[in-house]
């Protein structure tokens, strides 16, 4: 059983990922962490690398669980999310979204939206965490 959770170094890229931790120790799944292209404001288009992952995985302190990367760069995550998932028969989707005005809340993002109502398994959506917003930087 595995649980597959979609990540970049952001606020809510991290919220993602230590609610999917937090499940997989809970629950004594292993996990997938689905890096995706995101945009650096430094170097522009860029994808996180395995060391990056694993760096903010062991920085929840948790007992962690088997952990594999998989990484893409050129698809559209929601398809990346949705044919990972598939793929290995997930569990669990966790999936990050950013924080929104109350008019802004009734319009989820096109990739969140594409998982929520593509996945052949439950989707857990977590809101970010502004207290983590600073990138993890190699």
């Amino acid at each position: 059983m595995t649980i597959v959770v979609g990540y970049s170094p952001s606020g809510q890229g991290r919220a993602a990922l230590h609610a999917a931790l937090r499940h997989a120790v809970r629950v004594g799944e292993d996990l997938v962490v689905a890096s995706h292209l995101y945009n650096d404001p430094e170097t522009g288009p860029a994808v996180a690398s395995e060391q990056t992952v694993l760096a903010d995985c062991r920085a929840t302190g948790l007992d962690l669980p088997e952990i594999t990367v998989r990484s893409c760069d050129t698809r559209d995550v929601g398809e990346f999310l949705l044919d990972l998932s598939a793929e290995i028969e997930a569990t669990l989707v966790v999936i990050g979204l950013h924080r929104k005005s109350p008019i802004g809340k009734l319009n989820l993002g096109a990739s969140a939206r594409r998982v929520v109502l593509g996945a052949s398994c439950p989707v857990l959506a977590v809101k970010d965490d502004p207290t983590a917003a600073a990138d993890i930087r190699e």
